[in-house]
């Protein structure tokens, strides 16, 4: 990585050396993002950002969701959509490319699929000629890659931390699969951080490790795999904020870590939908609660009751959009009883998708409840509305600790140590402590949100960052 001082603590007294670029070859990358829209859609953003600077780009990606990204394709000329069919595997619904036309339970299926493109990827390899290829969840593009004379980069959204955290190598040392307690604690050499599982987290993650995945592989033996042949492992953040966990996972796994620095999504060119536009105008500057929990988080219907009965607690205007929870058709014959009535003129549930980057930079809004989703943090992080977090699973739970634990710049909300279930209690208590300018809490996550939004926002880093990174890329290839 580039030489850096840096204070995760303080972001003013940063100063990153940057080298000269090694050469201005213009580079042919392929993109093999897994078939979910959270990881297409943060690859497109890179794409666009590689674009920019002139560099060719050809995006492999299930057919059908070529018409939903392809008015975010900003450069036309430069990336090139290519479409893979999703082989059928039994078990999987007619049709199925993504995860977003599957319940979770049948990821695994669909990995399977993935594995299966195997021969046609091979095929427009060889007639592509890349000179990188990008992937995530396809563990033997590294190899194949090597073999047709490109470069490979494991190209994670999730955090370096999470990462560092929770891709545990000494269980294969000890030849034993992973265990609840060995998760509970962070592996030997972790740096020292706010960064620690619960017990009905660490026993979730556990099984998650050694489930199947895909062919004839657990989820774990497929990302060891995928660090150990690939050629470079790539992180969309900054050293700023993670540099302790980059120059671990560096150490513990022997590859070069090559940081994109924010990646921030290019600005909407779209108007809020007049509906919301309305809903959001009635309300003062700062006081409005939205709470939104990504595309693919489906609560259990008690939680999600819970949830809205604790936005209902605050006694605030407030903006929900999620998913109908588990088992449900609708969000609205999921509401708890009397709730409608009850919150009518100031309390909105919706249950499809929304422009969540326009409604949070909406004036009216003072607080986001967020899953903790990578891309959703991202996007609240460079506005100025403050932050609860209440992270589902995975590596949502890791980015809660880093936020809330690290860099507090957000409040999470309690849970039961053994059960992982919340209360409308807590949640209330987590969006007061944000919203109290007056309280200690309050005053400390509003001070460190400011501090790391005008810090993402500096003129220059971003731009300084993806130079950085272009430099790098054309050493790897040199």
């Amino acid at each position: 990585m580039s030489p850096a001082v840096f204070s995760e603590a303080n972001p003013e007294c940063l100063t990153i050396e940057r080298g000269a670029a090694m050469t201005d070859k213009i580079l042919h990358i392929v993109m093999y993002p897994w078939f979910a829209f959270g990881h297409l859609t943060p690859f497109l953003h890179i794409s666009n950002k590689l674009a920019d600077r002139g560099h060719k780009i050809s995006f492999l990606l299930p057919k059908k969701a070529i018409l939903k990204l392809e008015s975010f394709n900003l450069h036309p000329h430069l990336i090139t959509f290519i479409p893979i069919t999703v082989p059928h595997v039994d078990g999987l619904p007619l049709g199925s490319e993504t995860t977003a036309d599957i319940p979770f339970q049948l990821q695994q299926l669909l990995t399977r699929a993935l594995d299966l493109t195997k021969p046609v990827v091979e095929s427009h390899l060889l007639d592509l000629k890349p000179d990188l290829v990008f992937f995530d969840f396809a563990c033997w593009l590294p190899t194949l890659a090597r073999k047709l004379g490109a470069k490979s980069v494991h190209y994670y959204l999730i955090s370096p931390a999470t990462v560092g955290y929770l891709l545990r190598t000494e269980p294969k040392i000890h030849g034993r699969s992973l265990i609840e307690t060995d998760l509970k604690q962070p592996p030997p050499g972790f740096p020292p951080s706010s960064i620690r599982l619960r017990a009905h987290e660490a026993r979730g993650l556990a099984a998650v490790h050694v489930s199947p995945s895909g062919s004839g592989m657990s989820f774990m033996e497929r990302q060891l795999t995928s660090l150990e042949t690939c050629d470079a492992v790539s992180f969309k953040t900054c050293l700023e904020m993670e540099g302790s966990y980059c120059n671990y996972v560096e150490s513990k796994f022997g590859k070069p870590v090559i940081l994109a620095g924010p990646v921030m999504p290019e600005p909407p060119n779209s108007t809020l939908e007049e509906q919301f536009a309305q809903m959001l105008e009635n309300f003062q500057d700062g006081t409005l609660v939205f709470c939104a929990f990504g595309s693919e988080c489906v609560l259990q219907k008690g939680q999600f009751q819970e949830l809205l009965l604790g936005l209902e607690l605050t006694g605030l205007p407030f903006l929900a959009t999620l998913r109908p929870p588990v088992g449900v058709e609708t969000v609205e014959s999921a509401l708890p009883e009397g709730f409608e009535k009850r919150i009518e003129g100031r309390g909105f549930v919706y249950g499809g998708w929304v422009q969540q980057q326009l409604i949070l930079k909406h004036p009216s809004v003072g607080c986001f409840v967020t899953h903790c989703g990578s891309g959703s943090l991202s996007e609240v992080m460079i506005n100025k509305c403050q932050i609860v977090l209440l992270p589902n699973f995975g590596d949502q739970l890791i980015n809660a600790r880093l936020m809330g634990g690290d860099l507090k710049v957000g409040v999470e909300v309690e849970k039961d140590e053994e059960s992982g279930l919340f209360t409308r209690d807590g949640v209330y208590r987590a969006v007061k402590a944000v919203m109290d300018d007056d309280s200690e809490v309050g005053k400390e996550v509003r001070s460190n949100h400011t501090k790391w939004r005008e810090f993402l926002l500096r003129e220059g880093l971003e731009k300084s960052y993806l130079d950085d990174f272009v430099n790098k890329l054309q050493s790897l290839v040199a």
